[in-house]
């Protein structure tokens, strides 16, 4: 690319390289000038059957030499039907309606109206560290860095913030945070948002960019049973935790056993085509009128053709299941790097292959970006996340145990150069 057109594109697009990729393949990508990378980020939890999966690849190409655009408020298209029958059974107890849209942030701005139609109440409750997108409609609802809000405001009104549960940030232990956190959302209720006026709580089971936090057990049945008591909705995001990320399909009936009332998943969803969906029950979305929802977009044939492609390869390729051992394994390796000693990490956590590594609160900003920048040095991407000094390990669910043995050498390598 010249360097005019880099320099044409907002500046607002952060980016971690000024590398130019050229093609991927499985948990490989290259750039332009044939340097091939291990890829811990997945495009930030895309690709998660691997980068180009061929069956993917066919499927995208084969509908699109049928019908690339079948606009969803003039009929149906077959792609999208052949699609809810498949995701139908994979959703949560109780799910039975679904819509699609382009984006994670579109998904999650669809759930807040779905919600507020079906309650006829107007607030929402969001957690500190959470982050559900970055358009005007969900500015107000992420939390998890200044960046994303800081100087596009006023927002939407009727938000309300309660603490997530982060213990390592707490001064007490895990049950204990989890047991505040949870007085303190009905101390919330009290006394900002009463239940009369809150449509909806809106939760992610693990945090993505507050720092791949995972909820304490048993806190989303606790949130869930007070939604229910209290008439109002739960709305889980598995925007960045679902399609097998975790270990588990999704993390909220997975990991948590709790079926929300909505339910937002985009990223994995598709491999990299531009598909996200929310779910719910029939006596919500069948409250709405025709002409309601919609988008130019919404549901495109070419992504549900990929989406469904991708659905096929995860049960084909048990993926799912190697996303719960190669993350344990993971997660294990990296704790003994911990153990070691030599490295400041203070804490490695996560589920499945959604892992996060804090490093010590003392030590210096930025600590987590030149980390990441060594890893790229060693032909490895890896993200930062969170506020707070963390990277975060997202690879595709087909990765080997030998791309794991890899890819972590490759970061105890980069925490060499870092802290020697």
């Amino acid at each position: 690319m010249s360097a005019a057109a880099r320099a044409a594109l907002f500046r607002g697009v952060g980016r971690m390289s000024e590398l130019e990729f050229s093609r991927g393949s499985g948990v490989f990508i290259q750039t332009q000038c044939g340097r091939s990378l291990l890829d811990f980020t997945s495009g930030i939890g895309v690709t998660n059957i691997g980068h180009a999966h061929p069956r993917v690849a066919e499927a995208i190409a084969k509908q699109a030499g049928q019908m690339v655009h079948g606009q969803v408020n003039l009929g149906y298209h077959t792609p999208m039907l052949e699609l809810v029958d498949a995701l139908l059974p994979r959703l949560p107890t109780g799910l039975d309606r679904l819509f699609f849209a382009t984006t994670g942030a579109e998904a999650v701005e669809n759930a807040i109206k779905l919600a507020r139609h079906a309650t006829g109440k107007p607030n929402v409750i969001v957690f500190k560290g959470g982050y559900h997108g970055r358009s005007f409609g969900t500015m107000p609802l992420t939390t998890s860095k200044s960046v994303y809000r800081e100087g596009f405001g006023p927002f939407m009104p009727g938000v309300h913030v309660a603490p997530y549960p982060y213990a390592l940030h707490s001064d007490v232990g895990e049950a204990a945070c989890a047991e505040r956190a949870l007085a303190d959302l009905n101390l919330l209720l009290r006394q900002e948002s009463t239940p009369a006026e809150t449509c909806a709580v809106l939760i992610e089971p693990v945090l993505g960019e507050g720092g791949y936090v995972p909820l304490p057990p048993q806190f989303l049945q606790s949130v869930s049973t007070l939604c229910r008591e209290s008439g109002m909705l739960l709305i889980v995001d598995e925007v960045q935790s679902g399609f097998g990320r975790t270990g588990h399909l999704f993390a909220t009936d997975g990991h948590y056993g709790t079926a929300p009332d909505i339910l937002v998943m985009a990223k994995g969803l598709a491999s990299g085509m531009p598909l996200s969906a929310v779910a719910t029950r029939a006596e919500l979305a069948d409250a709405q009128a025709p002409g309601s929802m919609g988008g130019t977009y919404a549901g495109n044939a070419v992504a549900c053709a990929a989406s469904l492609a991708t659905l096929q390869v995860m049960d084909d390729e048990g993926l799912v299941a190697n996303a719960a051992v190669q993350g344990e394994r993971m997660k294990c390796l990296l704790q003994e790097i911990a153990a070691s000693g030599r490295y400041p990490i203070r804490d490695v956590r996560g589920l499945g292959l959604m892992i996060g590594v804090e490093f010590d609160a003392d030590v210096l900003p930025g600590t987590a970006t030149a980390v990441s920048k060594a890893c790229l040095d060693l032909d490895l991407l890896l993200l930062t996340t969170s506020v707070f000094e963390t990277v975060r390990f997202i690879p595709p669910l087909c990765i080997t145990e030998k791309e794991v043995t890899d890819g972590v050498e490759r970061f105890e390598a980069a925490l060499q150069r870092c802290f020697a």
